[in-house]
């Protein structure tokens, strides 16, 4: 397939990216800056804007697929704008180039913990979790309630698990969620990002997902 990649200079981004290219996938990354990331026979770099929904559009036309995995950056000082900004423009920009699969990994903080309950309102995550992250989390919760109303794009959200994302194993096992937080026990589980990459990318070979969300984790 020819997929886009949006954010492959990021920790999950360029796991993503090496999953794509070991599984032989053609990839065009959307950079800020050429030359960051290390030449491949089936990788291109191509420059653009992602606040500019023309830009997307130029950079993904022509595409199998979209992976976003947009961060403005954990400490930009408005980065609940920037994230739905952003995100809202690339999503615009799928569409202006006429594709319609798109996967946008999200947050884990609006996986549920209990009926009605989200992750990221509750007292155990404002404590655990540095506060710079909090608009970010929120951020793709409200992102994701926004695409639960798109009906043009064959959209997936994946939320990585509650757990922290440690270590390089790719072990291709883990389990599969929906709506709820993935536990081990009585604390979150927890995946590398080798095997979050492989998710990911398995879901854009065989979409399960379409429309929907789903977690991944150990």
């Amino acid at each position: 397939m020819k997929i886009a990649l949006i954010g492959a200079t990021g920790n999950i981004g360029a796991a993503v990216l090496n999953e794509l290219l070991q599984r032989g996938h053609q990839v065009t990354a959307l950079v800020r800056s050429a030359g960051r990331l290390a030449a491949h026979e089936r990788l291109a770099e191509t420059t653009a804007d992602v606040l500019d929904s023309a830009q997307v559009a130029g950079a993904v036309a022509g595409h199998d697929a979209v992976v976003s995995a947009y961060n403005p950056g954990w400490q930009v000082p408005d980065l609940y704008d920037q994230y739905l900004r952003g995100s809202q423009a690339i999503l615009a920009g799928i569409k202006l180039a006429g594709l319609k699969r798109v996967l946008v990994v999200g947050g884990g903080g609006s996986l549920y913990v209990a009926p009605g309950v989200q992750l990221v309102d509750t007292p155990e995550f404002a404590a655990h979790m540095p506060p710079f992250v909090i608009p970010g989390a929120r951020a793709a919760r409200d992102l994701l309630t926004a695409l639960r109303t798109e009906t043009t794009l064959d959209w997936t959200f994946l939320s990585p698990p509650a757990g922290p994302l440690e270590g390089s194993q790719r072990t291709g096992q883990f389990r599969i969620g929906g709506e709820e937080v993935l536990m081990a026990g009585a604390v979150p589980a927890d995946i590398s990002k080798a095997d979050l990459a492989v998710a990911i990318v398995d879901e854009i070979e065989t979409p399960r997902h379409v429309r929907g969300r789903f977690t991944v984790a150990y």
